[in-house]
């Protein structure tokens, strides 16, 4: 299959073309399905950094589209990854549902990057939903040590059932169901965020990456309105709504 112009596009700004090949399916929730995939030589070709992501090219009405990935515990040693798919009405999840031992599909890796912060913050706070889930576990696992608050969007009564890989002692989940498009998620955030963030907000460390408006609004709250610098905050919208 061809990537179209998008592909075109990656392969100038130096994108990887990589083929992954499904080695099983496990069915986490009614709305989440997680695959396991052979990497294609694409680990050792790469490397592995936090919240590592790939784009996987699918067809729609006989167009190329490509949607991200965030990789779930990558092993160099033998080549595989597992990735994560909050399901919906869609191409990508269309596929998910279906794939079966031996199915491929091309991807691409191209504008993935996170640096964990140097030196550590006290403290981090973290926004997301079933969507940046495998991203969420990701910078925890990276961050083991880091005491951390995480906002948790759920949309759906099972997503409350989802692996978040927290820590009793050093992790404070606080679920927040889908209300008024992400008001209701921004609208605990703001309640909450000011008391939390200690005498120096400077040294926080906040990380966003749920639907794209309440991204950018959240984002805009931390820099204009609490003073958050903005290599303190990592933001990125993961979806949008339609």
């Amino acid at each position: 299959m061809g990537h179209g112009w998008e592909g075109v596009v990656l392969k100038l700004m130096r994108g990887k073309d990589f083929t992954f090949t499904v080695t099983g399916a496990e069915q986490v929730t009614e709305r989440y399905r997680r695959l396991r995939l052979s990497d294609g030589g694409m680990l050792e070709a790469t490397g592995v950094h936090p919240t590592m992501w790939v784009r996987l090219w699918f067809e729609n009405e006989g167009k190329p589209h490509q949607r991200a990935y965030t990789l779930v515990d990558p092993d160099p040693a033998v080549g595989t990854f597992s990735l994560e798919f909050a399901l919906h009405d869609g191409r990508a999840s269309d596929w998910a549902c279906a794939a079966k031992l031996g199915d491929t599909i091309e991807a691409t890796v191209q504008g993935t990057g996170f640096t964990v912060p140097d030196p550590l913050p006290p403290r981090m706070f973290v926004i997301g939903d079933p969507a940046s889930l495998p991203a969420v576990n990701s910078l925890l696992d990276a961050m083991p040590d880091t005491p951390a608050t995480i906002w948790f969007e759920t949309p759906h009564p099972s997503d409350a059932d989802l692996p978040i890989r927290i820590d009793a002692e050093r992790h404070d989940l606080r679920t927040v169901p889908r209300r008024d498009a992400g008001a209701h998620l921004a609208a605990e955030v703001r309640a909450a965020l000011p008391g939390l963030l200690g005498d120096d907000p400077a040294k926080a460390f906040l990380w966003i990456a749920c639907d794209a408006a309440t991204t950018r609004g959240l984002t805009s709250y931390l820099r204009k309105e609490l003073g958050i610098p903005k290599d303190r905050v990592n933001a990125l919208g993961y979806w949008r709504t339609v």
